[in-house]
């Protein structure tokens, strides 16, 4: 086969089946992942961020996935360092004649390599943080909208925290005209795997209750006993923040399996809305359901990667 695309992504909510369509699809396409979840980079962070190590495996043969466990838990990443990593892992599997597959549910992530966003590092600024803190995010928007600068996105942010950072943002490229660095344009197939809700919401409720079972609570014990505090791990998603309350006694288990089973499928409605906020701002996407047998779904993306 040879396709007419460089690049091959695969995206869609958590639970959705995802990492599975993008194996089946590597292994055809004598192809390798990078990964493209904003967790999955941490060390140290396995059931929480779902990993599932094991899905990479099919028959004895594993699959290669870049820009998992590339930094300790603790430290911070941001989509400028992902950008960067991203077309580092690019160069090297290409550069080695395999064919690269994209594949995660963090929209930030995926449109700053689909829509070549021209970054740069900015530090913060905590002044402008304290004096923008009470403000809501409606009217951070306003702020925002008047600012009017055209290297930053302001279609990303759902909360006055990313809203404050695109602030922040204006503000310094003001001062400090940047230099635009090239950011290729790669030429990729975008598929979707989404599913009806009764169906997501069933897989993010036994997911969970799996991870649980595998030990997620003591992943949460180990990176409290090796120094990360509690207030740092609700840095790193929606299972951490509500293990650590559990953990911490804040939460008994029950509260907390409940709590957090409704935070996750509030976030999977939101990747959705985020993904088809992405089909908005011109990024195709063809969506193939999560019920498709496997072998379906891979014979609908060969001939979409060959038309």
């Amino acid at each position: 086969m040879n396709p007419k695309y460089q690049m091959l992504a695969i995206l869609g909510p958590t639970a959705s089946g995802k990492t599975s369509v993008a194996v089946h699809c590597a292994l055809n396409l004598n192809g390798e992942i990078i990964s493209a979840d904003s967790r999955q980079v941490y060390r140290g962070m396995d059931i929480g961020t779902g990993k599932d190590t094991a899905d990479y495996t099919v028959n004895g043969v594993t699959v290669p996935c870049h820009l998992t466990d590339i930094i300790d838990a603790g430290e911070k990443y941001n989509v400028f360092r992902y950008q960067n990593d991203f077309f580092k892992a690019y160069s090297d599997i290409t550069n080695r004649k395999k064919f690269p597959i994209l594949c995660g549910g963090s929209g930030l992530y995926l449109e700053s390599v689909l829509k070549e966003y021209h970054l740069t590092q900015v530090p913060k600024n905590q002044e402008l943080r304290e004096k923008l803190q009470d403000k809501s995010l409606e009217e951070l928007i306003e702020i925002l909208k008047q600012k009017k600068n055209d290297l930053h996105n302001t279609t990303d942010f759902e909360d006055t925290r990313r809203a404050i950072r695109a602030i922040e943002i204006e503000d310094y490229i003001k001062t400090h005209p940047l230099e635009k660095s090239p950011v290729p344009k790669i030429k990729t197939l975008i598929v979707g795997i989404k599913s009806e809700r009764d169906i997501r919401r069933q897989r993010i409720t036994d997911r969970l209750k799996a991870r649980l079972k595998k030990g997620m609570a003591e992943e949460v014990e180990n990176l409290l006993k090796s120094g990360i505090t509690p207030e740092q791990l609700t840095y790193y998603g929606l299972e951490y923040k509500f293990v650590t309350l559990y953990i911490t006694g804040q939460m008994h288990y029950k509260e907390m399996f409940t709590r957090l089973e409704i935070a996750i499928h509030q976030f999977s409605k939101r990747q959705m809305t985020w993904f088809r906020g992405m089909e908005r701002r011109g990024i195709p996407i063809r969506w193939i359901d999560s019920i498709t047998p496997q072998d379906q779904k891979l014979d609908l993306i060969k001939s979409w990667l060959t038309e």
